[in-house]
Parts: structure tokens; C-alpha cells; sequence
């Protein structure tokens, strides 16, 4: 049996932190503690300002929520379960590219998404944890095989986080450079029959160096068998590899660093979805540095060209802002030491990228959604779609770092995050 499931269980019988061993989904804070997962059959919130996910505004609404679902935007329904007046209320963002299994082990060192011990599978937890009451409640982790029993373990209840998408294993390294088109079709086949929700293909080296490491006629193949089994193509790709993957009829373009305007314009023209990440990702190697600091992959020559990175991956969003229908997307690739704050890649594209308040907000929500192939299901709030509902307190149309203050939250019509504050109330159940 796998570790990972074993400590899921475990989790149920309250072995692990009190943080998640108290946790207990509420339909009313004025129902006890032991009470509070019974089912409403109808919750009524009531909001004075709501960001659709689409761009719209609605003023002084009330949102129905019948089992999982939004059924109605009535300004008359009632009476309020929910008083959110005087917050910002919003769908659930959606982060499309985390490693939601990577942690630091018990010496604080990175232990990346290879640990497989109890304390793994409780940082992964953990992590899933912080992403949901940061407000995502959606995300794709991309990938680890030890992302499947998170993400059913989460599907079912046993403990709280966000949806999960996973690539699983992604296709990487000498054997896939050396595999046939015929053996890549293979290695995509495994990954639907083993549970993926997408694939996850390296076309690429790193940031600063190496060169392509599929040819035209692999990756090809590989979005080409992805296609035909249902899946979407996640594709690292920086430089040459950003234009054969477009071409190549892939999804979306992971990183996408050194891609010229006109490959963005011909993104653009595709379809093809870009998924930059605009700083949190590389401050984050930088504030945990002696916990990351180890060979092969972080050398000092790597920490000291982080600075200037931030800056080339700012710049380069910034010119992707500035293409005409060019679908971005919202991801962080968050890693160890930033889960539980995705929200700040909001921050770094409103102040360093070159985006409005409400394109970076659609980036996270029904952007997103669609890129996700889930437009019918999450990303806006109107009515059919899942009740993922947040709240921030402040306006981040005129102050984005109100997106830190998210105090409240609700995942398909559960409440998992309740803090009220002055002139909000939270009523009883009718």
C-alpha cells in the first residue's frame, strides 16, 4: 500500500497536525464544531461587490448555493446564510502549474517531490492545506506520482485542499530525448492508463542554457497521442522550443522565457495558452537559498544569476502583455517555501508585468477554467458552475495586495475559511 495513501487515512484518525486533524467544513459558524459539515440544503450569501471571473463587476447581489453548486444571482434571496457585504467577493482562483508535493525534510534541506516517508506526505498535506485558504481552489500539480493520492484523498474528503490535476510523471531526461515518436506515443498512453489529467512534456533545458531537447517530430507525437487520448500538453519550453511547440499543436507553453513577439503572435494566432511566472518562484529560491543550495541544480553561479531573471521573466510578460489575444495564464510553479502564497505572482504582474488588476485576476479564474478544458465548471460565478467562492477584504482593482487578505473561502459549497471582522456577520442557519 502506498505510503501516501496509508498517511491519508492516517489522517482521518487524527494523527497528524492539529491544524488538519481539527479541520471540520462549515455550512454556518453559528453551528457547533461537531455539527457544522451537516448539509444546507440552501446557502444564501450576500455580497455588495462581485468580480464575475469574466470581467465583470456585479454590485449588491446575493449568490445561491444548492449542494455544490450556484444556482442564482438574486439581489432578493433570502435569508442570508453569509454576510460578506463590504469584501470583495470573487470565484476561487486557479493555479495552473505547482509542485504541491515538494517540502523541506526534517534537516530543512529540499527534499523535492522524491520523499516518500509519513513526513512527505504530511508536508504535501500540509501544503494543500495553505493553497486552499490562500484562496485556490483549483490546481495543477505537474508532476509526481505522489500527486494522485493527495488528489483523490482531497476529492474525497478525507482532507481539505484544492482540486487536483496532475500530470503525474512528466515526459523528461535521455530516455524521452532518446525515445522513437512511436515510444513517446507509448510513454503518453501510461500516463492516461495510470490517472493523468494532463501531460507534462520537457522540450527544453533550463532557464539560462541548453537547447532543445525533443526534435519537431517527438513533441509532435506526443501532443498529437495526447490529443487523441483526451489530455491537454503542458510543454517546458525557453527559446527555440517555444516555437516548435506551438507548431507542434501543443496546449500551452510552460515558462516560454527567450520566445520572440513573433512566436507570441503566432501563440496567439494558435491558441496556444502561456503560462509565465512573474517572480514568486525565483524569490522564493532566493529566501530559502541554504535550503535549496546543492548540486547539480543550485549552485552559487545560479543563485547569483536569479536577480537578474526575475527582471528578464518581468520583462518578458510585459511584452507578452502587449499581445494582441495572446491567452496567459495564471501559474506559479510553486515550490517548497511558497505554497500558501501563489497570490503573490498577482503582485509581481500588476506592479513588474504590465498587467490591469482584473486581466491578472481572469488569468486565475475563467482564463484558466477554459485553459483547463473546466469553463463549464469553475473560473466565473454564475449560475450551473461549482459554489468556489472567495473573499478579500479590500478592493484589488485599486490595491492588488488586498489578494494577501483572502478571509474567506469556500470550496463546491463547503466553507473552509471564515473570518470575520467588523460589519461583517456571518448569520445563523434559518
Amino acid at each position: 500500500m502506498s505510503i501516501y495513501l496509508a498517511s491519508a487515512r492516517a489522517l482521518r484518525t487524527c494523527g497528524l497536525l492539529a491544524l488538519i486533524c481539527a479541520w471540520t467544513p462549515q455550512k454556518s459558524i453559528a453551528r457547533p464544531a461537531a455539527d457544522a459539515s451537516a448539509h444546507l440544503s440552501r446557502i444564501v450569501i450576500g455580497a455588495s461587490t462581485v468580480l464575475d471571473g469574466k470581467g465583470g463587476v456585479v454590485h449588491n447581489t446575493r449568490i445561491v448555493v444548492e449542494g455544490s453548486a450556484i444556482v442564482a444571482l438574486d439581489s432578493k434571496a433570502g435569508p442570508l446564510t453569509y454576510d460578506l457585504r463590504g469584501l470583495t467577493v470573487l470565484p476561487g482562483w486557479i493555479d495552473a502549474h505547482v509542485h504541491i508535493t515538494w517540502s523541506f525534510d526534517a534537516d530543512g534541506k529540499n527534499a523535492g517531490q522524491g520523499g516518500n516517508s509519513q513526513d512527505a506526505a504530511y508536508s504535501a498535506a500540509s501544503n494543500a492545506y495553505m493553497t486552499l485558504m490562500a484562496g485556490f481552489t483549483t490546481i495543477q500539480s505537474i508532476g509526481s506520482p505522489a500527486d494522485v493520492p493527495l488528489r483523490n484523498a482531497i476529492a474525497r474528503n478525507l482532507i481539505p485542499g484544492p482540486r487536483i490535476l496532475t500530470a503525474i510523471e512528466p515526459i523528461f531526461g535521455p530516455a524521452a530525448a532518446a525515445a522513437t515518436p512511436e515510444e513517446l506515443r507509448a510513454l503518453v498512453r501510461k500516463q492516461k492508463e495510470a490517472g493523468a489529467d494532463l501531460v507534462k512534456i520537457f522540450a527544453s533545458g533550463g532557464m539560462t542554457r541548453g537547447a532543445m531537447t525533443l526534435s519537431p517530430e517527438q513533441l509532435s507525437a506526443a501532443c498529437d497521442e495526447a490529443r487523441k487520448q483526451g489530455l491537454r500538453t503542458l510543454v517546458h519550453a525557453y527559446r527555440d522550443a517555444v516555437r516548435a511547440a506551438i507548431l507542434a499543436g501543443c496546449t500551452e507553453i510552460e515558462h516560454g522565457l527567450g520566445a520572440t513577439d513573433e512566436d507570441l503572435r503566432l501563440m496567439a494566432e494558435r491558441g496556444t495558452y502561456l503560462d509565465p511566472q512573474a517572480g514568486l518562484l525565483l524569490e522564493t529560491y532566493l529566501k530559502y537559498k541554504d535550503n535549496y543550495l546543492a548540486a547539480p541544480y543550485y549552485t552559487e553561479e545560479g543563485f547569483a544569476a536569479m536577480p537578474d531573471l526575475i527582471s528578464a521573466h518581468q520583462e518578458f510578460i510585459r511584452r507578452a502583455a502587449k499581445i494582441p489575444a495572446l491567452k496567459i495564464v495564471y501559474g506559479t510553479d510553486s515550490i517548497a517555501g511558497a505554497h500558501g502564497r501563489n497570490a503573490e505572482d498577482f503582485i509581481h504582474r500588476v506592479r513588474d508585468g504590465g498587467f490591469t488588476p482584473i486581466r491578472a485576476l481572469i488569468s486565475a479564474n475563467s482564463l484558466a477554467a477554459e485553459a483547463m478544458g473546466m469553463a463549464r465548471q469553475i473560473g466565473s460565478i454564475e449560475s450551473g458552475l461549482q459554489a468556489d467562492i472567495i473573499a478579500l477584504d479590500g478592493d484589488p482593482l485599486t490595491d492588488i495586495t488586498s489578494v494577501r487578505r483572502v478571509v474567506f473561502v469556500m470550496k463546491a459549497g463547503v466553507v473552509y475559511k471564515n473570518i470575520s471582522r467588523t460589519g461583517v456577520n456571518v448569520l445563523p442557519r434559518p
